[in-house]
């Protein structure tokens, strides 16, 4: 079953608010601090701290940069294992035709019920439902699979649907624990939080300590860092948001199988 992350129980809605309220009280924190040093403290050139929030500035790009293209990546990757999955079912579908006697037609049914679980999988309130369900599947294939091999130990045949089947089952296995339940560490996320507060109280920091009024275009900056936050989070949740991964070769397959 997915092991939920350290930001997997909130909501998305939810994290993008919590990500502007945040955000936002650290800019304005660090326009209160610069504005208290300004009465304290004499000599605190804002030229200085400019030059210190600019390479925060690029810092704070760095760490998202690469968080995003983490969760980038393991998008890509669970969009690579449809395809490999599905062509694996297929290939175990096809020659499972070859094997000797009646056995290839059982065998061929266990497959089609086998894609409608996978499927099934895609759906988040079906996913622990349909993985045990695969499972029972992947038995119910292995003991057809082991009888063909002591009926027929020397067949090339049943050697190569044995070998296609373990690999529909490794994909399996992969896809599970994988892609879906190897997610950005949390110590990733709390980096990423902890350089943006700590980024945009600089930001907040020089203002007040320069004497400039709150612009809108540090709601602009807030909104923008909040967003790609919000991507980030989505792309690394295989079974919530926007960004999904399509499923058409499974529904091709099922489509293939029925004719």
């Amino acid at each position: 079953m997915p092991v939920p992350g350290p930001l997997d129980r909130i909501p998305l809605w939810l994290l993008l608010g919590i990500t502007i309220v945040v955000l936002v009280l650290a800019v304005e924190g660090g326009y209160r601090l610069g504005g208290y040093r300004l009465r304290r403290a004499e000599g605190e050139g804002g030229t200085h701290v400019l030059a210190l929030v600019t390479t925060t500035m690029g810092l704070l790009a760095l760490v998202l940069a690469f968080t995003f293209g983490f969760a980038a990546t393991r998008f890509e990757a669970r969009k690579h294992m449809v395809v490999d999955e599905a062509n694996a079912i297929e290939t175990t579908y096809l020659r499972a035709g070859l094997l000797p006697g009646d056995r290839g037609a059982k065998v061929r049914e266990l497959l089609r019920d086998y894609v409608a679980s996978r499927l099934e999988g895609a759906r988040p309130d079906n996913f622990e439902q349909a993985v045990r369900r695969s499972e029972e599947l992947h038995r119910e294939l292995w003991k057809e699979a082991e009888v063909a091999g002591r009926d027929h130990p020397s067949s090339p045949v049943v050697a190569l649907f044995i070998e296609s089947l373990n690999r529909t089952i490794e994909l399996h296995t992969m896809r599970v624990r994988v892609a879906v339940r190897s997610g950005i560490p949390g110590v990733l996320w709390a980096a990423l939080f902890a350089v943006a507060i700590l980024n945009l109280m600089a930001v907040g920091y020089h203002a007040g300590l320069v004497k400039t009024r709150r612009s809108p275009a540090v709601a602009t900056l807030v909104m923008s860092l909040s967003v790609v936050m919000l991507l980030t989070a989505d792309l690394d949740r295989p079974q919530e948001g926007a960004l999904k991964v399509s499923q058409e070769a499974m529904i091709e397959l099922r489509r293939t199988m029925g004719e």
